[in-house]
């Protein structure tokens, strides 16, 4: 128990620092801003920031939400993002052990959470992002080479659907940004857990847009991806649970 709870705080440690990454990726992006090369800074005074006031979540609480400088107000986001990648990475840690596998999907759920708040508030999933998961999907083949098949049927089991629906719909029925990410995150997943991601990303997304048009008026069109991303989440901690339970059901006594 110890070692475990030593190991999870040192994964804290590195998730909150990939999470550090992962708001530059968030603010940059959009922008077509250079993200290596370019210095942090406060936006309001262009202060570039000291390597003290990059510190994960501390220098933020420390700086008591504000720029050291200018005192101008620091979003809330950037210690939100950070302490929830760190949480995300040991939960998946906890889940599956020190393995590969961990390593793989904790890179995804990074992906998947900058990729999220990009397509939310632009409706577009930077194909970076994509790429990036099918990277991760071929290092997954690679290291479970024996199931290589499975994979390679979550590569287009359900991309190829949406696929056919984007050409059909002309980009009006589904994002091509959403064909895409489905097409990777099946890759790494298989199809198994691709295809049940796929499923409770739709039902997330019908039932909080819903919401979302009744509460706060919003419009009939919907960034798909912060819900596919939600649903393929829930199936890396669920899925194998929700298959087993689901086939208990077809299974003759």
């Amino acid at each position: 128990m110890p070692l475990t709870i030593l190991i999870s705080i040192i994964i804290f440690l590195y998730g909150i620092v990939i999470g550090s990454f992962i708001n530059v990726l968030i603010y940059r992006i959009p922008k077509k801003e250079n993200i290596v090369v370019k210095r942090s800074h406060c936006m309001e005074c262009g202060y570039q920031l000291k390597w003290y006031d990059l510190i994960p979540i501390f220098s933020y609480l420390f700086l008591r939400g504000r720029c050291r400088k200018c005192g101008a107000r620091i979003s809330v986001q950037y210690p939100i993002i950070e302490a929830v990648n760190g949480i995300l990475y040991v939960l998946l840690f906890l889940k599956h052990g020190l393995t590969i596998e961990t390593l793989l999907y904790c890179l995804l759920f990074s992906a998947l959470l900058a990729l999220s708040i990009i397509d939310f508030r632009t409706f577009e999933i930077p194909v970076g992002f994509n790429y990036f998961i099918l990277v991760l999907g071929i290092a997954r083949i690679a290291t479970d080479y024996r199931n290589w098949l499975l994979y390679v049927i979550g590569l287009v089991s359900v991309s190829v659907v949406l696929l056919i629906i984007f050409l059909i719909s002309k980009g009006r029925g589904i994002g091509g940004g959403d064909v895409k990410l489905m097409a990777a995150t099946g890759l790494l997943l298989g199809w198994k857990l691709n295809l049940l991601g796929f499923v409770i990303g739709c039902i997330l997304g019908a039932i909080i847009h819903v919401i979302r048009m009744k509460v706060s008026k919003e419009g009939r069109t919907l960034a798909m991806g912060p819900y596919l991303s939600a649903g393929i989440a829930l199936s890396v901690f669920f899925g194998n649970e929700i298959i087993a339970w689901y086939a208990s059901f077809f299974t003759i006594q």
